[in-house]
């Protein structure tokens, strides 16, 4: 449209002025801009102080409900804790043979130097449903499960072991109460079905992670008793399965897992009394299909397997609770699907797969010693 015309008849302003009154606009205009630039640096200085003051605040302690650090997990893991190393070594010897060999089984202490195995695969790749009362030294088959199953889990509680989820084909929803002898009945069942799960007892409460239901993984963590339904008090940051879990100072330490198809390499700790999970190391490398139990205020972690079902590994890690990883010894063969327990100041391994797929039945003993600080 072009520029309109100045009317007729407007007085003309002289050069001189004009350009005078053009140097005192472009003085005017630098000025602004200027003060425009103080002020948007300003702006961002006082905007990086009021980020690095609200991470300040909110990484700092102070309790919270067990909804509360369900939906904080849910969220996004806390910062890793300081990490304190594990000064032990770990020896391990073989000392004895179960009835038949076996991958997958559930593995619980029912008393001082006695532990039940529960359900499992042999090496054909059948579901079993054995139970195997076994020491360090020896093994035997004591009675049979209401269905075979493999990969459920087991925890002890007044006088019993409590059998969770596991499948053969599908997941099942069941918990099972086993007696000592073998006797066992119907005890409950979980929210979904479940197998590939974690489970550790505390107090008078079985903690259940992870799981798969047969079609979707979880990320819940569950507490159960007896005459109890099992309910939701933590969320894992994502589906978890396969995880090593023990119960240590209160809290239970969660290590490796699969997620998706992947092996991870997290280590986690919640904490029950407050619902909150903390996000507390990292292991050496992604671990899944591992077996874990404490000794002495120390978590340990046997064998298991990368991304890849013929990747097992021989290392023995230990896992101090403030989140300080070592490696402390080594199995006599890579394995991975193995049973551990923890029972008369040692620890017991059984069963497992190794990387050429044998089902193995040795029983293992592994004894813990303290290893100097500066060696």
């Amino acid at each position: 449209m072009g520029t309109p015309r100045e009317p007729v008849g407007t007085p003309v302003e002289p050069m001189s002025s004009q350009r005078s009154r053009s140097r005192t606009q472009g003085s005017v205009k630098r000025a602004r801009q200027a003060r425009r630039r103080r002020g948007l640096a300003a702006a961002l200085i006082l905007a990086i102080l009021a980020i690095v003051l609200v991470a300040l605040i909110g990484g700092g302690g102070g309790g919270a409900s067990p909804k509360q650090g369900a939906q904080q997990s849910s969220r996004a893991a806390p910062r890793s804790t300081a990490a304190t190393p594990v000064r032990v070594r770990v020896g391990v010897a073989q000392t004895g043979t179960l009835p038949t060999a076996e991958q997958d089984a559930a593995a619980v202490v029912v008393a001082p130097g006695s532990f039940l195995l529960l359900g499992g695969i042999d090496q054909a790749e059948t579901s079993l449903a054995d139970i195997v009362s076994a020491g360090a030294t020896n093994a035997h088959k004591i009675g049979s499960l209401p269905t075979a199953l493999h990969d459920a889990s087991a925890s002890f509680l007044k006088g019993a072991a409590y059998l969770f989820g596991g499948g053969v084909v599908s997941s099942y929803a069941q918990i099972t109460r086993v007696a000592p002898d073998g006797a066992n009945q119907p005890a409950g069942v979980l929210p979904t079905p479940a197998s590939d799960v974690a489970s550790a007892t505390m107090g008078d409460t079985v903690y259940i992670v992870g799981g798969y239901t047969g079609a979707t993984p979880l990320r819940t963590i569950l507490a159960w008793q007896p005459g109890r339904q099992a309910h939701v008090v933590g969320l894992l940051p994502r589906p978890l399965r396969y995880a090593a879990l023990a119960a240590v100072g209160g809290q239970l330490i969660i290590a490796g897992g699969t997620s998706g198809e992947s092996a991870t390499r997290g280590i986690y700790r919640f904490d029950p009394a407050t619902g909150r999970l903390a996000s507390i190391g990292l292991l050496p490398r992604p671990l899944t299909h591992a077996a874990a139990t404490s000794l002495n205020g120390t978590v340990f972690v046997f064998g298991g397997r990368g991304s890849s079902a013929t990747s097992q590994t021989r290392q023995i890690l230990a896992i101090a609770s403030t989140g300080g990883v070592e490696t402390v010894g080594l199995l006599p063969t890579a394995l991975s699907d193995l049973a551990a327990v923890s029972t008369a100041g040692h620890i017991v391994i059984a069963g497992g797969r190794d990387a050429s797929g044998r089902v193995h039945d040795e029983i293992l003993t592994a004894s813990v010693t303290p290893r100097p600080a500066h060696p």
